[in-house]
């Protein structure tokens, strides 16, 4: 497995381009979390598994198929839009992982088949399960940041905002100075603890050990984002 620790390396960092022109928008919302830095996305900006299909509105249900334009003749003709449970996606995925899951019997300590099976089971939002198995990756592997970033970004989906922090601050422990990983920090301190101050350190310190990150302007604009919410909440306090 691929240890790649650069702030620029395409494992090491997992952020859509269009959360540049969106950002306040998500901001708002509370959104960003959908967001989170991944460690074993392909690709400089690639999308998380979250964030490629959003959690849907309606609980079990995610829109896999978007509207085309149609005149109002040929709306009449379309087909209803298809759509696809999590328990679709948990069959499918499933199948996919079980030709690994079979190798895995014969071969219980590889790391590399566990992480497999792990991000098939992310990319289907099967987020629980994916935990599972990239905690066991790591037992085998505890220095891959990747594979510890999957995991703690399957933990904060699934509920758990301090398990999710605490395996982050251990990849710290390992490379003190990862971009992807003080990314994360911050994002789940101000949207999973409402710790802005802590959101903001994080992101400080990033952008004092990578002035050029690439995503520069992204983690100023949340900076400034975060410390003016802090603003307008300690306001609010002091007038009630």
């Amino acid at each position: 497995m691929e240890h790649e620790p650069n702030p620029g390396n395409s494992r090491s960092i997992w952020l859509p381009l269009p959360l540049f022109v969106m950002c306040a928008v998500c901001l708002g919302l509370g959104f960003l979390a959908g967001y989170l830095l991944r460690g074993s996305a392909s690709g400089p900006v690639a999308l998380s598994a979250a964030a490629k299909a959003a959690a849907p509105s309606s609980p079990g249900m995610a829109a896999a198929a978007a509207p085309s334009p149609a005149g109002p003749s040929q709306r009449a003709e379309q087909m209803p839009y298809k759509m696809t449970t999590l328990d679709d996606m948990k069959r499918m995925a499933d199948k996919k992982a079980a030709p690994l899951l079979e190798k895995l019997k014969s071969d219980a300590k590889n790391p590399q088949l566990e992480n497999q099976i792990g991000l098939i089971y992310e990319n289907a939002h099967q987020f629980k399960t994916a935990a599972e198995y990239f905690e066991r990756t790591l037992q085998y592997d505890p220095k891959n940041i990747g594979v510890r970033a999957d995991y703690a970004s399957c933990l904060y989906y699934t509920g758990d905002v301090d398990g999710a922090l605490k395996q982050l601050n251990q990849s710290l422990i390992y490379d003190p100075k990862h971009a992807g990983t003080l990314m994360n920090i911050g994002i789940i301190r101000w949207q999973g603890k409402n710790d802005a101050d802590g959101a903001v350190a994080a992101w400080e310190k990033l952008l004092q050990y990578h002035p050029d990150f690439p995503q520069k302007d992204l983690i100023q604009h949340m900076i400034t984002q975060a410390k003016q919410a802090h603003t307008k909440s300690m306001g609010e306090g002091q007038k009630g």
